[in-house]
């Protein structure tokens, strides 16, 4: 299954390489979607499909069962229409409630993370890990801001407040599932985001857990994949940002 997701997120990631002139269209006010995300599920389906296990995607939706594969075509979609190097594709596998496989291609830098449970986590075949930093003052941490940011903008800037005056710095990219990569690679050690998809975090949130970090809700219980408030961290700074983030729930 982990040669399939990653023939699959390579499959798409050839489209993303070299993408014609592009037909964007708005989802909502500020969610876009383009006939390249379409076409990169449509890539990811074929490949998938051989298993005969249901799928989930962003755009073709699908079954929402304890075993599908959940697949992000192109995460990122904003960034990617305005050329900012920051989107990837994202596939998971989830069996009986678990994930067991996540894939995770940036064709930006051509770089293929790959996680299986118990199996550790790999970038182009070398074994990834978290940071070791162990205090939040010295620590980089990233967000994103949920598609209702226009009219709930105060609501998350509390939040990024909090942590512009804990952490050593803050940063906001725009693609959840990278951004979590960067969590497993150590180039970040903690995120946090509302407003998300089980396809924005679920190969993500098994490559952070593999490469030796914690992944939770905002309260520090069990992720919920369907209905995301996430916090991912290195492990060590875990308790910190949830002390942080924990005054201001709910949300």
């Amino acid at each position: 299954m982990i040669a399939l997701a990653k023939e699959a997120a390579l499959a798409a990631g050839e489209l993303l390489h070299d993408p014609p002139r592009l037909d964007v269209r708005h989802k909502g006010a500020v969610d876009l979607v383009t006939q390249i995300d379409l076409a990169c599920e449509d890539a990811i389906r074929a490949v998938l499909s051989r298993s005969g296990i249901d799928i989930l995607g962003e755009e073709g939706g699908g079954s929402r069962g304890l075993t599908r594969w959940i697949v992000d075509p192109l995460d990122g979609t904003t960034n990617f229409v305005h050329g900012f190097p920051s989107y990837c594709v994202s596939i998971a596998l989830l069996v009986d409630g678990v994930l067991e496989v996540g894939v995770i291609y940036d064709p930006v830098h051509r770089r293929l993370f790959e996680a299986t449970k118990g199996g550790g986590a790999r970038c182009n075949g070398d074994a990834i890990r978290v940071s070791e930093r162990d205090q939040l003052s010295q620590s980089l941490v990233a967000s994103g801001f949920a598609y209702d940011r226009r009219e709930r903008a105060d609501d998350y800037l509390r939040f990024v407040k909090v942590f512009l005056e804990r952490a050593q710095g803050f940063r906001r990219a725009g693609a959840a599932a990278m951004d979590l990569a960067m969590v497993a690679t150590g180039q970040l050690d903690g995120f946090w985001e509302f407003g998300l998809n089980a396809w924005d975090v679920a190969a993500g949130a098994l490559l952070v857990q593999e490469a030796g970090g914690s992944v939770t809700d905002m309260e520090g219980g069990a992720l919920d994949l369907d209905r995301p408030r996430l916090l991912a961290t290195n492990g060590r700074i875990h308790g910190e940002m949830t002390q942080a983030i924990g005054p201001l729930l709910p949300l």
